[in-house]
């Protein structure tokens, strides 16, 4: 039996002699195949050009970085809590380097996933450290490609470890979510959003789409959602799903602000003042 990871998104699927037909995370308007059709790897076979380094970014969070880059190619970020830590979306590739650097930390007590495009191998971390608790979103159960027991389903608002609490936002999946941390940036707070809602390259504001390869929009009525769901929890820094990704200060007012300019342009609110009328 053979653990296949999909080349594309790096995710994790059930145990099998052959690899399955087709990726559905990526196979979906969300995500693309690449030229070719669909390629499966394995660990054995990615760790034979790849290195992971943690880098620490705050007091408390550290970055994981897999270079090259495996799937999606997005950031892992760790939490660490006097109550433990929590692992927030999962890298697409692990060797005994990275356990062993994370057991340093302290270990972990949690994974958290803010969506089906980042699960990455968190079945097979968990395993690693005791079968610790995954967190999936309830409304996103159908996407979930390697079943297992550690799977933990949630909705609405869960407490991971005291002060580190899954917020639902849906809009890019309908369990999209943010992972709302209390006491980071000196107690200011600390959202990691994963691509809930994306850093843009402006580094000031965000953006919010159902596909980021695809250019599709949320609706208004999915960012309304997202903002409701996250102004009761107050952050001042953003970690988004891609290095660098950071908005150091004032990020719950970026968020804000990007979501009214989103509303605008899409209902039509907002007019480009050199076009004709």
């Amino acid at each position: 039996m053979t653990l296949w990871l999909c080349a594309t998104c790096g995710i994790e699927h059930a145990d099998t002699t052959e690899p399955p037909d087709r990726c559905d995370i990526c196979s979906d308007e969300r995500q693309y195949l690449p030229p070719g059709g669909q390629r499966w790897t394995t660990l054995a076979e990615l760790a034979k050009d790849r290195e992971v380094s943690i880098e620490e970014l705050e007091p408390h969070l550290y970055g994981i970085t897999v270079a090259p880059k495996v799937g999606i190619g997005h950031r892992p970020l760790l939490v660490r809590t006097p109550a433990g830590n929590v692992l927030w979306d999962a890298p697409g590739f692990y060797d005994d380097a990275l356990v062993g650097k994370i057991r340093e930390l302290g270990g972990l007590a949690a994974i958290a996933l803010s969506h089906p495009h980042l699960t990455g191998v968190s079945i097979s971390l968990s395993h690693e450290f005791g079968h610790v608790p995954v967190y999936v979103n309830a409304d996103d159960q159908r996407w979930i490609r390697r079943p297992d027991d550690v799977v933990t389903l949630w909705r609405d608002t869960h407490e991971v470890l005291p002060g580190i609490t899954l917020l639902q936002c849906g809009g890019h999946f309908a369990g999209s979510a943010v992972l709302h941390w209390r006491d980071g940036a000196d107690g200011r707070g600390v959202a990691l959003s994963g691509d809930t809602f994306l850093l843009m390259s402006d580094r000031a504001t965000v953006a919010f789409m159902r596909s980021y390869p695809n250019m599709i929009p949320l609706s208004a009525r999915s960012v309304t959602k997202i903002i409701d769901a996250i102004s009761p929890w107050p952050f001042d820094r953003l970690y988004s799903g891609f290095a660098p990704g950071l908005i150091a200060s004032g990020a719950s007012e970026a968020v804000t602000y990007s979501a009214r300019r989103h509303i605008g342009w899409i209902s039509e609110e907002f007019r480009d003042p050199d076009e004709r009328t």
